[in-house]
């Protein structure tokens, strides 16, 4: 199968081409997983992190990707609950050990055993690859591929994160940072809390004025102040400066809520002061988020489908992963980014 493969972390700065096509054999479903054909893959913020070692791989070479919508094309001797040609998708969220009190409780996503696809096993940026059939989900009908790979991690990961602000119908919500999770939240407030105002900071005039496409109340740079004062505020950013900004426009008993595996480090990020009584007086608190479960993909499948959340997504043929995370990486950024297969190749 064809496949592209992350031999060694490196800096994107300087390195044009961290992934290299190569071909591998298809791997064959254990007992309790199914073996999916892949027709396309999310790409994420995190796969940067994986490739520029923030969050590295355990062990080289491992195929990135987790963001993967396909269908079954085989199953283990006792995976039962798919059968052959089901549309499936697969998660960050690779698999958990089940017995643990996070595990017991619907805390899976802080499981000490916590596998994540695409770091901790080989995942979506191929033809085909395997995973237990319990952290395999279905795909409602409504979505295609590629709008359907994106609600996988951007879409799952800001519905955790909505969940984690506490907001209230009415109260105002700011995100910052809009690329592909900040634009899926955006369409979820909407819904859920239709008499709440969204504020947007986003580095690009693009990314401002895709916010008030999507309605917006306000949408600005960082550094900006806007006119109303959020109740809550979800941060999707690669940076430490807009922690702090947020802090200091966060209402009283606001709260920060931190949606980023990993933060990147500049110079200018070691000169930032966080000053007690501006950002963090007043009861403000900061909440992190850590992966997903599987009830979080599952219900947001579910919120998506009834709105319906329609994502912005910009295609790329695997054969360009690279372009992709270079475009990523430099922020030309207008909603998701999604790998399509070319199922044409498909046993040859």
């Amino acid at each position: 199968m064809k496949a592209m493969l992350l031999k060694k972390t490196c800096d994107l700065s300087q390195d044009q081409s961290p992934l290299e096509a190569a071909e591998l054999p298809c791997p064959s479903p254990a007992e309790n997983e199914i073996l999916v054909r892949i027709r396309c893959c999310g790409v994420c913020h995190t796969e940067l992190d994986e490739i520029e070692g923030r969050t590295p791989p355990p062990y080289f070479p491992v195929v990135p990707g987790h963001q993967v919508i396909g269908v079954v094309a085989d199953r283990g001797r006792d995976a039962k609950r798919f059968r052959s040609g089901d549309r499936v998708g697969i998660a960050w969220i690779y698999e958990a050990c089940g017995k643990c009190e996070y595990c017991q409780n619907g805390m899976e996503n802080l499981c000490a055993a916590f596998k994540a696809t695409g770091r901790d096993v080989n995942g979506g940026y191929a033809e085909f690859m395997t995973v237990p059939e319990k952290f395999a989900f279905v795909i409602p009908p409504v979505f295609a591929d590629a709008e359907a790979a994106p609600l996988l991690c951007a879409g799952a990961i800001g519905y955790r994160s909505l969940q984690l602000t506490n907001l209230k119908n009415g109260q105002t919500l700011g995100l910052s940072g809009f690329g592909a999770s900040g634009h899926l939240v955006l369409m979820m407030c909407k819904n859920l809390f239709p008499d709440s105002a969204i504020v947007v900071f986003a580095r690009s005039p693009d990314e401002r004025s895709f916010a008030l496409s999507l309605k917006a109340h306000w949408a600005g740079a960082f550094g900006d102040t806007p006119p109303l004062q959020p109740h809550a505020i979800i941060d999707t950013t690669p940076a430490w400066n807009p922690i702090v900004e947020s802090l200091r426009l966060l209402k009283p008993g606001g709260r920060l809520v931190i949606n980023a595996i990993r933060k990147e480090e500049t110079d200018k990020d070691k000169l930032l002061h966080l000053d007690y009584p501006a950002h963090l007086w007043m009861e403000k608190e900061i909440k992190s988020v850590a992966n997903i479960t599987r009830r979080d993909v599952e219900e947001f499948l579910a919120l998506a489908a009834r709105i319906p959340i329609r994502p912005e997504v910009e295609q790329y043929p695997l054969a360009d992963a690279n372009r992709a995370l270079l475009d990523l990486k430099h922020r030309h950024v207008r909603g998701a980014k999604v790998l399509m297969i070319d199922t044409s190749s498909y046993g040859s």
